[in-house]
This record gives C-alpha cells, sequence and structure tokens, in this order.
C-alpha cells in the first residue's frame, strides 16, 4: 500500500494524519502545546515545543505503515502571519510571533493613516492588522530595537521546520502572501512595504512554489519520526487555503465556512482580487487558484467564554446548546457582538470589544447563550456582503470546524445566510489539502479538481423560512449599531488598558 502524510501546524496543536491515496483516512495524533498571553497583547509558542510536536505526531500516525508499505510523502499546512526572527547564525531571537498577537496596533494604525498604506493593501492583498508580519515588523522595530537590530534573517513558522529538518531558507508562494510584504500581482517583495519596514530582501526567505519537494533529512530525525531519510517532504500551503480545497470548495462561487477558535469564509478565484475597501484578503493557493475572503477573532473561543462565564463552566456545550435551543430565533430581540478580543473582518480592528445590545428583565442565560451563536454568525454574514461585493454570488456553502457539532449553530448558519449548507464528510480539511498538494507534486493527479472524488457530503441544513425572516429584521440592526460603536471603541480599549496588568 502506499500512503502519505498531511501535516497542520495550527495554533493550538499540529496534527499529523495518515491518508490512503484515495483520501481515506487511516490514522491521526495531535500534540497541543501552549499559546503564551499577556495582557500586552502577546501571543507567542515555544519554536521546540512546535517542532517536537511535529516529530512526535508524524511518528505516531508512522506506526500504522507496515515494512512493505510506502510512504510517498509527507505535506504541510500551517497558520498564517507567524514570525520568527534570527541572527546571523541562525539562532532565533523572538519565539513564535503568531497572527493572533495584537502588540503592533498602534503601528497598525499609523501605516493605515500613511499615504502608502492602503495601496500597501491593494499590491500585498492583506488587510492591514496587527496579525500582518509588516506591523510586527515595524513593532521590533520601534520596541524591541535590540532584536530587530540583530536579526539577519526572518521565517515563518513552516519555513522554520523546514529549516530544521532541511537546512532550507524558504517560504512557499501560499504563506508568503499573507506577510503583508509580497506584491500578489508581480509575485515578488513589494518594495513600499520593505521600505516601511526597513528591510531588505537578503533578510527574507525565498519564495518556493507550494509544489517544491525536499528530501534528505538527518538521521537523528527521520529515526524519531519513524520514516526514511529520503522520504519527500512537500511544502505544501497555508491553513486558509488548504481548508477549501480540502472540503472541496475550489470552484467559483462556492464559499467554505470554517468556525473553530476562531473563524473564516473563503471563496476561490482564479487570479487575485482585492477590495476597493479594504475589507477582504487574498492568498494563493498556488498560483492558478487565489483564495479571497475574511478571518474572524470571534469563533468557538467566544463559545467557550460564555461556557466559562456565564455558566461558570458547570455545564458542557452539549448542555448549554440544549438550553438555547429552546429559545426562539433572535433570542428574544437580543443581540451580541462577539469582539472580545478585538476583530479582524469585517472590521480590521484589534480595539473592538464585544457587547450585548437589547437586554432587558426578561432575557436570561438561555437567551443570552443564543445571542452569542447568533452574533458569532451575524458578524460572518458581515464579512459575507462584503466578499459578495469582490467575487459575486455564493451558490453554495461548505462548512467545516468544531461548531458543525452542533446542530443548533449549522443550523443558524443556514438561516442567517438563507441557504443550504453542507458539511463534508472529511473533517480533516487542511491535511487533506496538503496531500492532494502532495500528490499534485509527485504526479500522481493532474489538477486538485480531484478533490471531488474523495469529499462527500455528510449531512445538509436548510433554511427554515420561519426562521430567516426573523433574522432578516435583525441584521440590518446589528450591522448599523457596529458601525455606530465603531468610533468608541479605540475610547474603552484605552480605558480599559488601565486596569491591565
Amino acid at each position: 500500500m502506499e500512503y502519505l502524510i498531511g501535516v497542520d501546524l495550527g495554533t493550538t496543536a499540529t496534527k499529523a494524519v495518515l491518508f490512503e491515496k484515495n483520501g481515506k483516512i487511516v490514522a491521526s495524533s495531535s500534540q497541543a502545546y501552549p499559546l503564551y498571553r499577556d495582557a500586552s497583547g502577546m501571543a507567542e509558542e515555544a519554536l521546540e515545543d512546535i517542532f517536537e510536536a511535529v516529530l512526535v505526531t508524524i511518528r505516531e500516525v508512522s506506526f500504522n505503515l507496515a515494512e512493505e508499505d510506502e510512504l510517498l510523502a509527507v505535506s504541510f499546512s500551517t497558520q498564517m502571519h507567524s514570525l520568527i526572527a534570527f541572527d546571523e547564525n541562525w539562532q532565533p531571537l523572538t519565539r513564535v510571533i503568531t497572527w493572533a498577537d495584537t502588540r503592533a496596533v498602534k503601528y497598525t494604525e499609523q501605516i493605515k493613516n500613511s499615504a502608502e498604506g492602503f495601496e500597501i493593501y491593494k499590491r500585498t492583498g492583506t488587510p492591514l492588522h496587527p496579525m500582518a508580519p509588516l506591523s510586527k515588523l515595524i513593532w521590533l522595530r520601534e520596541e524591541k530595537n535590540n532584536i530587530y537590530q540583530r536579526a539577519a534573517h526572518y521565517l515563518d513558522l513552516k519555513g522554520y521546520i523546514f529549516y530544521r529538518l532541511f537546512a532550507t531558507n524558504k517560504i512557499d508562494l501560499s504563506t508568503v502572501t499573507g506577510t503583508g510584504l509580497f506584491n500578489i500581482f508581480k509575485l515578488d517583495w513589494e518594495e513600499k512595504a520593505l521600505a516601511l519596514t526597513q528591510l531588505t530582501k537578503a533578510q527574507l526567505p525565498e519564495v518556493v512554489e507550494p509544489y517544491t519537494i525536499e528530501q534528505g533529512m538527518p538521521h537523528e530525525f527521520a529515526k524519531k519520526m519513524g520514516i526514511q531519510e529520503d522520504t519527500k517532504f512537500v511544502w505544501g500551503a497555508a491553513d486558509g487555503p488548504l481548508s477549501n480545497l480540502g472540503v472541496n470548495a475550489i470552484k467559483p462561487g462556492v464559499a467554505a465556512i470554517t468556525i473553530g477558535t476562531s473563524g473564516a469564509i473563503r471563496v476561490v478565484t482564479d487570479q487575485p482580487k482585492t477590495d476597493e475597501k479594504g475589507r477582504t484578503f487574498t492568498y494563493a493557493l498556488d498560483r492558478e487558484h487565489w483564495v479571497v475572503g475574511g478571518p474572524v477573532n470571534s469563533g468557538g473561543d467566544v463559545f467557550r467564554w460564555a461556557r466559562d462565564q456565564i455558566f461558570d463552566g458547570k455545564l458542557s456545550y452539549d448542555e448549554i446548546t440544549a438550553l438555547a435551543s429552546k429559545v426562539a430565533p433572535g433570542a428574544d430581540g437580543l443581540l451580541f457582538h462577539p469582539y472580545l478580543g478585538g476583530e479582524r473582518a469585517p472590521l480590521w480592528d484589534a480595539n473592538a470589544r464585544g457587547s450585548f445590545f437589547g437586554l432587558n428583565y426578561g432575557h436570561n442565560r438561555s437567551q443570552m447563550t443564543r445571542s452569542v451563536l447568533e452574533g458569532v454568525v451575524f458578524n460572518l454574514y458581515m464579512v459575507a456582503l462584503s466578499l459578495i461585493e469582490v467575487v459575486g454570488n455564493l451558490n453554495m456553502i461548505q462548512a467545516t470546524g468544531g461548531f458543525t457539532s452542533s446542530e443548533l449553530w449549522t443550523q443558524i448558519l443556514a438561516d442567517i445566510f438563507e441557504q443550504p449548507i453542507n458539511v463534508p464528510e472529511s473533517r480533516e480539511a487542511g491535511c487533506l489539502g496538503a496531500v492532494i498538494m502532495a500528490e499534485k507534486a509527485l504526479g500522481i493527479v493532474d489538477n486538485l479538481e480531484v478533490i471531488e472524488e474523495m469529499v462527500g457530503t455528510n449531512r445538509s441544513y436548510e433554511p427554515q423560512v420561519e426562521h430567516f425572516e426573523i433574522y432578516r429584521e435583525l441584521a440590518p440592526i446589528f450591522i448599523r449599531l457596529s458601525r455606530a460603536l465603531t468610533a468608541e471603541y479605540q475610547n474603552i480599549s484605552n480605558f480599559q488598558r488601565r486596569f491591565e496588568d
């Protein structure tokens, strides 16, 4: 038998999945690690934690290979927007500064207000936000100048893993399009962005195709992973674009909606497209497939907050959802804006804060919980409206992520979007997408459309008329309210910072 391994370098865990060539899952392994946060907005990870997680998870799934079996390749999906600085001897000067790090918020505002700020977005496709390495680099220069001055090289997380395994200094095309430093039309580093950060091209990695193959790792690492030294490692792509591929959402008008810890809505086009209002991102899957969409901070983490703070952590998610399901759509007129930790799309405002609106004496924890679930979806609906302006109407929606285990939450999605929602069979979309790219790199398949043969529909949800008529009335209120509060987000976040440790 011939097999492939897909590896997903996530924010809170690395996962490895062993697949047959036809996309069937054989085994999976996940290794968690901490995300280090503090009140300043720091969100970092330890390099060694993640590298060790790669070795461990690949070893655990490779145990399922018999001696006569062949491992064709290992391919990667990665979290986007990460940044690591190294000195001239390739000693790391920072941990992994992740997409969730917001310490660059002040410098992001400066970029937005500069003459070239919006032009940089239009050329790079990466919204101006603290998540982007563009902003992080300016923050390093201004607030961690001792690191900035010593930094001779910069890599993303996947680039670091490949550096450890193969001594490379590279970044794949998909991941680099999320840095805010790369011109997505010229497919080269963006000079205006480099000028803002005061970096030189010599400090940046070589950009390679997602189908690039590396071989010949040190014996010690191959032994720890339980695989051959000459095993092919395919670069793969970034997690957002690969999720679209992995759920069979790569045709025009087919949207992928994911709600995990955070969330996103994305559509694939055949060329890069940016938004005249700067609301959406444009990242590459490969040169022929570009993913346009918007990511949200507010997903499952908001539901976790509701469990911990509204219910004191005493009820399970299923028990809480059961209470919410007894409440009518619209939560009896209670709206929730889920911006507990700032927001990316559609606001692109790290100072945004959450709120309940319409709260009265008749509301209890059940209504509050339903409004939290609805608020996350209303927010994604706002992103979808922006996306439609850029790429046209959405004809089909493929839904993935932990939220699909909740029938209530998935039905709310169908009702607010007024469209059928398909839940694909495979929940390992990123890893499956990485494996499909590996098969194309190896010449096993000719194109990515083979995903249609591998991903069926597990179940579907139809919008219910009596529900979406209510949401039609509430959605404009939700949208107008988010705009009305925008002017005060900066003020309330400044006030809150006085009380941070």
